[in-house]
């Protein structure tokens, strides 16, 4: 279909863009955090900066806290084989399950709104083996799984529902074997 005015062009990609805001990204109705504790190890996410060294075996380990929060625990291997550690911890979003915050700076900087980001479970398995987790404004996203590689079909299942809520998965790193 070819456009013959700009007026119409402009129109057609303002109301895409529209659409597209209209469908936000929503977190899970629910979630056992005694189930998702435990180790997940990543699969493929969009890149970001706090993980541009990593080059493979990432893992996430959550661990419930006595306090109502949760500790995490992230490993990844760099390029000359070693591997580097990031600890932080995660808080429930009041009213929302599939929400949480988590932050990675020291206790003494909590106050700070800041610091803590937005960890979103947007899709999950019923058995708690596979995770869609991302954020409402669409930056982060991670595929993550209690294995360290993923069937093929699943990982394009998994990747199909993220498209649907509007990630654009161009740049998404694959940092696992696919069967």
């Amino acid at each position: 279909m070819r456009l013959r005015s700009p007026c119409l062009a402009l129109l057609l990609l303002l109301a895409t863009a529209a659409a597209w805001a209209a469908s936000p990204v929503t977190s899970v109705p629910t979630l056992d955090m005694g189930r998702y504790a435990g180790q997940w190890h990543e699969i493929a996410h969009l890149p970001v900066s706090f993980q541009k060294k990593c080059v493979g075996d990432i893992t996430a380990t959550y661990s419930l806290r006595g306090d109502g929060r949760i500790s995490v625990h992230n490993v990844c291997r760099i390029d000359d084989g070693t591997r580097i550690a990031a600890d932080g911890v995660a808080r429930p979003v009041e009213g929302h399950p599939g929400q949480l915050q988590v932050r990675f700076v020291p206790d003494w900087l909590a106050w700070a709104p800041l610091v803590w980001a937005d960890y979103w479970v947007i899709a999950l398995d019923p058995d708690y083996q596979w995770a869609l987790v991302g954020d409402p404004d669409r930056k982060y996203l991670w595929i993550l799984s209690r294995s360290p590689s993923m069937d093929r079909a699943l990982f394009a299942q998994i990747k199909a529902r993220a498209e649907a809520v509007g990630y654009d998965l161009a740049p998404l790193r694959v940092m696992a074997p696919l069967d």
